[in-house]
C-alpha cells in the first residue's frame, strides 16, 4: 500500500525573536497550523534568510539588540526581493506611537503580547489571503494588458469583449475639418460601462459626435489631452473626479492612439480614492493631535521643542532677533486647593486662549510649557516687540477677571512674565535663551508677581 501523500503547508513563515522561549511557542503553534516554520534571533540573520529564501510572510519582534524590528522592516521594504513580504509585527510594546512607527515602516498588521493563539493565526491567515489576492491580482492585470494589446490590434475581437469587460471601453474616431484640425471625435464602439457612467444609452452615444460636449461638462481641458493623444500617440492615463447624480465618483482612465483616434478604458475608483481620502484625513488628524496639548489646544512641549530649535537655527543665519515669554500663573497651586481641579483645568484653558489671542501673528508659537506654565516665542521680533505682546498677554488675562481668594497680590487671576531676546549664535543652543527667559521669570516673582520682567541679556533692540 503506498502511504498517503503529505498535505501541502499552507505558506511558509519565518519568525524572528531574540527570546528562544517566544519562538518556540510560534513554531510550535504555527507547525501545528499546517504552516512551513522557519526561526531566526535577530535583525540581521532574518535580512539574510528573508533573501535567500523569501517567506510567504514573516512576524517580526520589535525589541532587538542587534538591530530592532523597524530597522529591520525598513530593509525588507528596501530590497526588491523582499519589499512585498507582508511583515506582522508582534511586540509587548502597546503605545500608539509604536504602532503608528510600526505601519509607516511598512508592517501590515500589529499583535500585541501576550496574545491568543487564535489571534495570531486569524491574522496571519488573512495576510497570507490578502497577498495571494494581490500576487493573482497583479496576474490579472498582467493578463489585461496582454488582452488590451489584441484589442486595439482587432477591432473585431474588441467588440466581442466589449459587453463582458467590468472597465468602461469605448473607441473613437477623430473627425477633422478641411485643414486637418480635430474638431471632434465619433463614437465607434463603446459598451454599457461607459454609457452608464455618462447617464446616456449605447444608441445615443454610437456613431455622435458628442465627444467634446460631453467632456466639456467633465473636465473643460479633457478634450484638448484626447486631441493630443492622437496628434503624438503618446499614452495618456489619469484620474478625474465626475459628479453625477449619486454624488461624486473617481475613476482611472487609460487613453490609447487606434489608427486616428483613440481607445479609451476607464475604471470606477470611487470606493478606493474614498478610502485614500478618509486616510488622510485621519492622518492628518494624528498629526495634529500629536503636535496639541489635549487640555489647553495650544502647542505640546513637543512641538514647543521643535519649532525653538527651527526659529533658533533660522534667525542665527538670517541675524534675527528671536524672543521668548515664560508666562507662569501666580499662586496656581493655591487657586486650585481652593477652587478644585476642574476649576483649575478651565482656568488654564482661559489663560491659554487669552495668551494665544496676544501673541496671534503667524510666526508667532505659544505652548503650554508645564503645568501652569506657558511659553510664547516671538521670531524676528525685538525686546521691545516682546515687551508690548508681554503687556497684551498681561491685559488679556486681566481682562478674563478670573476670581482668585487666595493669591497674595490680587482678588484675580494674574501672571508673572520673564522676557528674554538673543540674536542667535550659529554656535549657540537654544537653551541660552530659555534659561534668560526663567531667570527673568524667576526675578518677576521675587519681586512680587503680576509683572514682566526682562532678562539683562535682552539687549536686542
Amino acid at each position: 500500500m503506498n502511504p498517503s501523500p503529505k498535505a501541502e503547508p499552507k505558506g511558509s513563515v519565518l519568525l524572528v525573536d531574540d527570546i528562544p522561549e517566544n519562538l518556540r511557542l510560534l513554531t510550535d503553534i504555527l507547525t501545528q497550523q499546517g504552516y512551513q516554520v522557519r526561526s531566526v534571533t535577530s535583525g540581521a540573520m532574518a535580512l539574510r534568510t528573508a533573501v535567500a529564501k523569501p517567506p510567504d510572510a514573516i512576524l517580526l519582534d520589535i525589541k532587538m539588540p542587534d538591530m530592532d524590528g523597524y530597522q529591520v522592516c525598513e530593509s525588507l521594504k528596501a530590497n526588491e526581493t523582499t519589499r512585498d513580504i507582508p511583515v506582522i509585527f508582534i511586540s509587548a510594546l502597546d503605545d500608539l506611537l509604536d504602532k503608528v512607527e510600526a505601519f509607516q515602516v511598512g508592517g501590515v498588521d500589529y499583535i500585541t503580547k501576550p496574545f491568543q493563539v487564535e489571534e495570531v493565526v486569524a491574522r496571519l491567515e488573512s495576510q497570507l489571503t490578502i497577498q495571494r489576492q494581490k500576487q493573482q491580482l497583479q496576474q490579472e492585470v498582467l493578463i489585461r494588458r496582454e488582452t488590451e494589446e489584441i484589442l486595439y490590434q482587432s477591432r473585431a475581437l474588441l467588440s466581442s469583449i466589449l459587453n463582458s469587460s467590468l472597465d468602461g471601453i469605448a473607441a473613437m474616431q477623430a473627425v477633422r475639418d478641411v485643414g486637418g484640425t480635430i474638431g471632434d471625435f465619433r463614437c465607434l464602439v463603446v459598451n454599457p460601462v461607459v454609457a452608464k457612467m455618462l447617464g446616456k444609452t449605447r444608441e445615443e452615444l454610437i456613431g455622435n459626435l458628442a465627444l467634446r460636449r460631453l467632456v466639456q461638462q467633465i473636465d473643460p481641458g479633457l478634450f484638448q489631452k484626447f486631441v493630443d493623444v492622437v496628434e503624438t500617440g503618446e499614452t495618456l492615463e489619469s484620474d478625474l473626479a465626475y459628479s453625477t447624480s449619486e454624488g461624486d465618483r473617481w475613476y482611472h482612465y487609460i487613453a490609447v492612439k487606434l489608427g486616428d483616434g483613440f481607445a479609451v478604458t476607464v475604471r470606477d475608483i470611487t470606493s478606493r480614492k474614498q478610502i485614500e481620502l478618509a486616510l488622510q484625513a485621519a492622518n492628518e488628524k494624528l498629526e495634529i493631535l500629536a503636535n496639541l496639548d489635549g487640555l489647553t489646544q495650544v502647542a505640546n512641549r513637543r512641538r514647543w521643542d521643535v519649532c525653538l530649535e527651527q526659529e533658533w537655527r533660522r534667525c542665527a543665519r538670517e541675524q534675527q532677533s528671536l524672543s521668548l515669554l515664560l508666562c507662569d500663573v501666580d499662586y496656581f497651586k493655591r487657586y486650585n486647593d481652593a477652587y478644585g481641579h476642574q476649576a483649575g483645568d478651565d482656568c488654564l484653558r482661559q489663560i491659554a486662549g487669552a495668551i494665544a489671542q496676544a501673541a496671534k501673528r503667524p510666526a508667532d508659537l505659544v505652548a503650554r510649557y508645564g503645568g501652569e506654565e506657558f511659553a510664547v516665542l516671538l521670531p524676528n521680533t525685538t525686546a521691545d516687540g516682546a515687551a508690548q505682546i508681554a503687556a497684551l498677554i498681561q491685559a488679556a488675562v486681566r481682562d478674563l477677571a478670573i476670581a482668585h481668594c487666595q493669591s497674595d497680590i490680587s482678588d484675580r487671576v494674574t501672571l508673572s512674565i520673564g522676557l528674554a531676546t538673543l540674536i542667535p549664535h550659529p554656535d549657540g543652543s537654544p537653551e541660552t535663551l530659555l534659561m534668560e527667559a526663567d531667570g527673568a521669570l524667576y526675578r518677576a516673582k521675587q519681586q512680587g508677581r503680576n509683572q514682566t520682567v526682562q532678562a539683562i541679556a535682552s539687549a536686542v533692540r
